[in-house]
């Protein structure tokens, strides 16, 4: 039997957690997990080059099918040889189904059981995106790791309508299978929903796993829900997850919550906080989140964060940052990027080596505390 395009090698897992040390394999390379994937909605993560993501250790970025489809369009992109070669990027790609953007556009889409009718958010026209669609874009895109094409109902929505959302969801899904013409170098994952209730979690979850996809993505999180809220989904649902199979929580990507999902058993995890933070002047740090455009920061000479060895650390100064993010210079938002960009991937390093040292609660418990968490969350486990 041949291995499937992308597949997931557990290496060990911790003493004291559900935490997971791993290798995600895919046509592009094989990647240490857990991992944080920057993501680069347009085919580029804002600001950073290729080669500064490798440099800081980028293994796995995203780039959004919803986007893509509007801009260039999905043939232009295979035209160019996919992905990798548009964005020069030889390393694992991941594209979402465009579901998730959809559906954010509540008052401009229809759901139907063949698709989703909605308006173009960019110029109005109208548009229709079905399973086969999006996985047809997908594959086109040519990225290593697709998604499914879902509904994500908001976390407080009705039960009932939540019920009948992830029905249609797994009809959905079913139909995607069908369409996927491109297995052989191309994993398209399972998306899990149900809200905030946990029989209909289970429910889904069960019903995905039965269809036995290559890795399952955990969605319907990070919508609005409270910290506590969501650990308490995964504290259920990781549990039941195939343990050979790599598990990717989706949107997701504060400090907390990915040392959190972690814990939980969790592999994968993108979200574009890092770049949109850093856009508004904030940066995150190993003491919290400074806003360096503050007026506070306008003679200070240290760098960021002085435990840091970025670029950006190793060479500008907060003073130099906050004078250029005030006078709207490009390179003010990119050095505060690749900052936060370097903060989380060498994060995911840590806990790495702390799950390989059976250590990740004690590093929680220091890096939540120095981070300012309250110390009642920091113990809280």
């Amino acid at each position: 039997m041949t291995k499937p395009a992308v597949w997931y090698e557990l290496i060990k897992e911790e003493k004291h957690t559900g935490a997971r040390l791993g290798i995600l394999h895919t046509p592009h390379g094989s990647f240490p997990t857990p991992m944080y994937m920057p993501v680069g909605t347009l085919a580029t993560i804002k600001g950073l080059s290729p080669e500064e993501l490798k440099e800081m250790g980028a293994d796995v970025v995203l780039a959004n099918t919803y986007h893509l489809w509007l801009r260039p369009g999905e043939d232009l992109v295979a035209e160019a040889g996919g992905l990798h070669k548009f964005m020069n990027w030889d390393k694992g790609i991941l594209t979402d189904s465009g579901g998730f953007q959809v559906f954010s556009l509540s008052d401009m889409r229809k759901i139907t059981e063949e698709g989703v009718h909605f308006r173009n958010h960019i110029n109005g026209e109208k548009l229709f995106l079905s399973p086969e669609k999006a996985i047809h874009i997908e594959n086109q895109l040519g990225a290593d790791i697709i998604m499914s094409f879902d509904e994500c109902p908001p976390f407080d929505q009705s039960y009932d309508y939540v019920k009948r959302s992830i029905e249609r969801t797994t009809r959905w899904a079913e139909r995607g299978l069908r369409a996927h013409q491109r297995p052989q170098d191309q994993a398209l994952f399972g998306i899990l929903q149900g809200a905030g209730y946990k029989d209909l979690r289970l429910a889904h979850a069960q019903d995905m796993i039965a269809m036995d996809f290559p890795g399952y993505s955990i969605g319907g999180l990070s919508v609005g829900e409270s910290k506590e809220e969501m650990n308490e989904v995964l504290d259920y649902l990781t549990p039941v997850m195939p343990k050979h199979k790599p598990r990717y929580l989706m949107g997701v990507g504060s400090p907390d919550s990915l040392i959190d999902g972690v814990i939980r058993g969790v592999d994968m995890f993108d979200c574009v906080l890092a770049t949109r933070i850093a856009r508004n002047g904030t940066c995150m740090t190993s003491q919290g989140r400074l806003v360096v455009k503050n007026a506070q920061y306008a003679r200070d000479f240290r760098p960021i964060d002085e435990k840091c060895d970025c670029y950006t650390c190793k060479h500008y100064s907060r003073a130099y940052i906050r004078h250029l993010i005030k006078c709207d210079e490009i390179f003010g938002l990119r050095l505060a990027s690749i900052h936060n960009v370097h903060f989380l991937l060498n994060l995911m390093k840590q806990v790495r080596y702390h799950i390989e040292n059976d250590s990740l609660l004690d590093f929680r418990q220091a890096f939540f505390e120095e981070y300012g968490y309250s110390k009642a969350n920091a113990r809280n486990f």
